[in-house]
């Protein structure tokens, strides 16, 4: 079939035809193409779609993969003096770097930024000036939370969904036995049948990924904790075994994306989370009711309805109204506190039922008992210890009686003015040692012939 032949396409020496003499010959001397070709793209492109794997540089149309952020990162230091304080903390670092180029070109970029002057002393054309872009920024702050919180509003979805799903397909990766149905089958399997625990299926999202990193490692022959690499499989387990490493390691990060409460707070791991000092939120919580101004607690009499505030004027008003001195009470007979819990019961019972104690009269009204008690001075006269000192006074009768959390068996506490009671010690007189030495009973206790 002949080729026709045209301007760009003649026989005979390539030069005399305008064609470089590179390009590849046909073996009757025409040239051809050997490869598709295509034409060079628009250097005035705009914008990156955004579904594109890749990352837009904020002033630039450099583009870096998603994956990796410190190639971008270094761009926009050296070429354009933009630094992003804590990039660690961005939920979707894509996301955040669309926004922000679409900001400073609305606006300039010291609107948003902090300028950071090096080299202040230098002469004027060597300084420099960086420009910081961190979360003290609301505009920034707020972005980054809503990040966050849509990552995490996607990871719970994600998480609901594995949960109820009842299709999953799985392999053990010890027994290599299957199993369908729910993913808590296979987990709690390997938990309860090779002791291998990675944590409460319901804690963990992205099931199906995190099982397929295990797998391959222990297809490459890698132990799941210390992360070495043996010979063959049956090394492997035998490893695994003996140093009980069937754990994953908590210290590789690349585990930290299949649990949720990585994804809680924003940048805070596991660690951190769990490692979190609660004296610290007490002690917040104790400032933020420091202005709290509490009523105080009313102690009632026991014979009447009188309130006081503390305990000494419930004490005072008991001893000039109804003739009963608590703390007297208290130094004579040496109660203790559960002591005088049981006496202040054992009263209260008595009251609420019309009852004297002094004289086992009762009365129709408790107006007509504190007559009685103040007339005959009855208030004062304790029945036998034994009949009030029962376990069955352990047991308030009002529960809400403060004047039981008020009693105290401390000596400073609650005493009776002049009572004391202490037990006055004497020393012995050690002027005379040796009168002392033939004088003491424990010469009793040595063998005989003993000369001190």
């Amino acid at each position: 079939m002949p080729v026709p032949q045209g301007p760009f396409m003649q026989e005979g020496n390539p030069a005399e035809a305008g064609v470089s003499s590179s390009l590849p010959a046909l073996p009757d001397g025409r040239d051809c193409i050997l490869e598709p070709l295509s034409l060079p793209e628009g250097a005035g492109r705009s914008g990156t779609p955004e579904g594109s794997p890749s990352v837009p540089c904020i002033f630039c149309e450099e583009h870096f993969p998603t994956a990796q952020q410190d190639p971008l990162l270094k761009h926009m230091i050296i070429e354009h003096k933009l630094v992003i304080a804590d990039v660690r903390l961005v939920a979707d670092f894509r996301r955040y770097i669309l926004y922000w180029r679409r900001r400073f070109r609305e606006q300039p970029i010291t609107d948003f930024c902090s300028v950071i002057r090096i080299n202040s002393t230098a002469p004027l054309e060597e300084q420099d000036s960086y420009f910081l872009l961190c979360d003290v920024l609301p505009e920034d702050r707020v972005l980054r939370e809503e990040l966050q919180a849509q990552r995490l509003k996607g990871i719970l979805e994600q998480q609901q969904r594995e949960r109820n799903d009842n299709n999953f397909h799985g392999i053990c990766m010890f027994c290599d036995e299957e199993f369908l149905g729910n993913r808590s089958v296979l987990l709690n399997h390997m938990a309860r049948e090779h002791a291998f625990n990675i944590g409460l299926p319901d804690n963990i999202v992205n099931c199906g990924e995190f099982l397929r990193t295990l797998q391959r490692k222990l297809d490459n022959l890698q132990c799941l904790y210390c992360e070495r690499t043996f010979r063959d499989r049956s090394l492997l387990k035998d490893h695994m075994r003996k140093k009980q490493h069937r754990r994953i390691n908590p210290r590789n990060r690349e585990y930290d994306q299949f649990y949720v409460i990585n994804y809680l707070e924003l940048g805070k791991s596991w660690e951190e989370v769990q490692s979190e000092d609660d004296r610290e939120l007490l002690e917040q919580q104790e400032e933020d009711w420091s202005d709290w101004e509490e009523c105080p607690v009313s102690a009632v009499c026991l014979f009447c309805e009188k309130q006081a505030e503390t305990t000494e004027q419930l004490c005072t008003h008991m001893e000039e109204a109804h003739g009963f001195d608590l703390l007297r009470t208290k130094a004579e007979l040496g109660l203790n506190f559960y002591e005088q819990v049981k006496l202040v019961n054992f009263i209260r019972r008595q009251v609420h039922q019309g009852r004297c104690y002094g004289c086992c009269t009762r009365f129709p009204s408790r107006a007509d008992l504190g007559a009685h008690l103040a007339e005959a001075k009855h208030a004062a006269l304790l029945p036998d210890r034994r009949t009030w000192d029962q376990p069955e006074y352990y047991f308030p009768t009002y529960e809400n009686d403060s004047l039981l959390c008020t009693l105290s068996d401390s000596e400073g506490d609650l005493s009776a003015p002049g009572q004391s009671r202490g037990v006055t010690v004497i020393s012995e007189d050690t002027s005379q040692l040796q009168a002392l030495r033939q004088s003491s009973v424990l010469n009793q206790l040595l063998p005989r012939g003993w000369e001190g």
